[in-house]
């Protein structure tokens, strides 16, 4: 056992028998580097990753690495998934040594946490004309002692590029409707036609550009690369919900770990699909992904865990691929490898069920069981409108309980912390997690019309504000002014695989500035959106939530309050459509300047349709609000 034996998180917990003499990242291991003066060996990865098994089985698990690793180096080992930031600042330094990064992460420190070298996964034995791990790690010990200046000086300058990439000016060029107009042309020259999605293999589940063409009304890429991702493969057709990303152009072979993120942001996309065409089809993938997530990923707690992993028992894909004689029609499978199949195809509901009870019997792959406040918000914002625009009290319950969860066992003295596993909550909360929290609570007072979940995502969302806010440049930093300094504070901008907590906490200010017309907030938001403007036409496709915050911002202002009880028929017609530039409250509120002096009328429910708290005459017919 290491000393990662006294950490919660299950990807570290992994790791607690390897012979590797780890360390969790903190100053008892960096203080030992500078007593001995040896460079510090940092591994990030994720307990999902199964590139992250396959290193672990080939050079952790040796002994004679590990020997060498514990001879030569201070080793680190990082959860990316409870260290954001962590894995932000040293995958930037691994990017601009290699041009590319991904997990396993292996970088090599100072003692001061200044990076010199790096990559991703290294074979444990020399191949292909690449060194084995072996051969990295002496040759890296060997320069940190005998070419101590070159280390040095490659240290600062890294050191220096990061700290330069996080104070990215501000645009001074206009934010115009142009913008979101060439970023529809640039996706459409990136779209595939034949299997959706956009560029080539490797295919991510792009959650936040769909959002952004639905908005548009760009229907043919947006609905084409929904039809490509649920066709089976990504998409797991016995069990419901998608998983990581698809290694093939056609979205079928599937890289087979599942990310609560990833089927919190695609039920939206396919809920707001199904209210826009009305396709049946897109509401019964809500409903699987929903009920996936309810079953395999809820927690006692009421939260839900982060991942299933990749591999059962150390081989990828062995509980979601089949052989011949386990499914009825052949032609519903297509080849993977070692004789088992992906399946394919339209499935009738006895043969779905009859196979989901085969697959139940096999052995099943490994949950990584903690809940991240970011992912459960967005999880939060799922259920919410999912179950409000389907009627589904059993998923509202489970929001309302996801809710205290997040504002309760996830959060201390009214301030979030990243991650919570078996009673325990550690670890300071990000942007994103302020963000997205924000975010789902909003969506939860529109499902239930209380107003203490409106009230907690402006509270959550004006603590973001004070704690994360670039004041000179704008946006907003990765950690809080009061957390760890690391050798660079970044901003994260990207909105790949999820939402950044730039783009997520601008749309969120962007709602409440209407609600309180509060312009400070909108200036917030705007100051995100000058910090992405030139990249948006460059890149769409990395800044899809971005575009959606720009969208809302160009957006005539329209608010509507709704007073009265929450489920009337009036209530539910005026939220009934898609109306994504829309903000809505529920009253009678005094303390939300959109509700001051909105009443019921005649002692019923009414509807005030309002532009810059211009009102006009409350609806009380149900059959009015379409002409509104």
């Amino acid at each position: 056992m290491n000393r990662l034996a006294e950490e919660t998180s299950p990807y570290l917990l992994q790791h607690a028998h390897n012979p590797v003499n780890w360390y969790p990242w903190g100053e008892e291991a960096f203080a030992r580097a500078r007593e001995e003066d040896k460079p510090v060996l940092l591994s990030i990865g994720y307990a999902a990753c199964h590139w992250c098994h396959v290193m672990e089985r080939e050079s952790f698990e040796d002994e004679t690495t590990a020997q060498l690793m514990n001879e030569l180096f201070v080793s680190v080992k990082v959860d990316r998934e409870e260290r954001p930031d962590v894995d932000a600042v040293y995958m930037d330094a691994v990017v601009a040594l290699t041009g590319q990064g991904g997990w396993p992460m292996t970088v090599f420190l100072t003692p001061n946490g200044e990076p010199f070298y790096g990559g991703t996964y290294y074979l444990p034995e020399p191949r292909h004309g690449l060194p084995g791990f072996g051969q990295v790690l002496a040759a890296i010990a060997e320069a940190y002692k005998e070419q101590r200046d070159d280390v040095a000086t490659q240290a600062a300058s890294l050191v220096e590029a990061l700290q330069r990439s996080s104070q990215l000016a501000p645009s001074r060029e206009p934010l115009t409707e142009a913008l979101l107009g060439e970023a529809e042309r640039v996706l459409r020259t990136q779209y595939d036609p034949q299997w959706g999605g956009f560029g080539r293999a490797p295919k991510f589940p792009p959650a936040s550009t769909i959002e952004f063409l639905l908005r548009r009304g760009v229907f043919d890429l947006a609905l084409g690369t929904l039809d490509g991702m649920r066709a089976g493969g990504m998409y797991d057709l016995v069990g419901g919900g998608f998983h990581r990303y698809s290694v093939d152009a056609e979205w079928l072979v599937p890289h087979f770990e599942k990310m609560l993120y990833d089927n919190a942001l695609l039920v939206p996309a396919f809920l707001h699909a199904f209210v826009l065409t009305g396709e049946r089809s897109y509401r019964e993938i809500v409903e699987e992904t929903v009920d996936y997530c309810l079953r395999e990923l809820r927690l006692e707690s009421g939260g839900f865990a982060s991942a299933q992993d990749a591999d059962t028992e150390g081989v990828e894909g062995l509980t979601f691929t089949w052989t011949p004689d386990e499914v009825p029609r052949e032609e519903l499978l297509q080849p993977f490898e070692h004789g088992r199949s992906i399946i394919r195809g339209r499935l009738a509901p006895e043969e779905r069920s009859a196979l989901f009870a085969v697959r139940e019997r096999r052995p099943q792959p490994l949950r990584d069981d903690k809940a991240i406040a970011a992912w459960n918000g967005l999880m939060l914002a799922a259920l919410a409108e999912a179950g409000r625009r389907l009627e589904r009290a059993d998923w509202l319950d489970a929001a309302c309980e996801l809710a205290e969860f997040l504002l309760g066992p996830l959060s201390n003295a009214g301030r979030l912390h990243r991650t919570w596993r078996d009673g325990v909550a550690k670890g300071t909360g990000y942007l994103e997690d302020y963000a997205n929290v924000a975010h789902g609570l909003y969506e939860l007072h529109l499902a239930t019309g209380d107003l203490r979940w409106l009230r907690e995502s402006r509270r959550l969302a004006l603590l973001a504000v004070e704690h994360f806010v670039d004041r000179e440049r704008g946006g907003f930093f990765l950690t809080p002014a009061d957390g760890e300094a690391l050798v660079a504070r970044q901003k994260d901008l990207d909105d790949n695989p999820t939402p950044s907590g730039n783009s997520m906490l601008a749309f969120v200010l962007l709602r409440l500035s209407r609600l309180w017309g509060d312009d400070e907030l909108e200036r917030h938001a705007a100051g995100v959106l000058r910090l992405v403007r030139d990249a948006l036409t460059r890149a769409p496709q990395a800044f899809g939530w971005s575009l959606c915050a720009l969208d809302l911002y160009l957006s005539p202002p329209r608010e509507v309050a709704i007073v009265g009880e929450p489920r009337s028929e009036l209530a539910r017609a005026a939220l009934r459509g898609f109306d994504p530039n829309a903000v809505f409250a529920f009253g009678p509120d005094e303390e939300v300047p959109l509700l001051q002096g909105k009443k019921l009328v005649e002692g019923g429910p009414a509807v005030y349709v309002c532009e810059r708290f211009a009102c006009r005459a409350p609806v009380t017919d149900p059959a009015e609000l379409a002409d509104r």
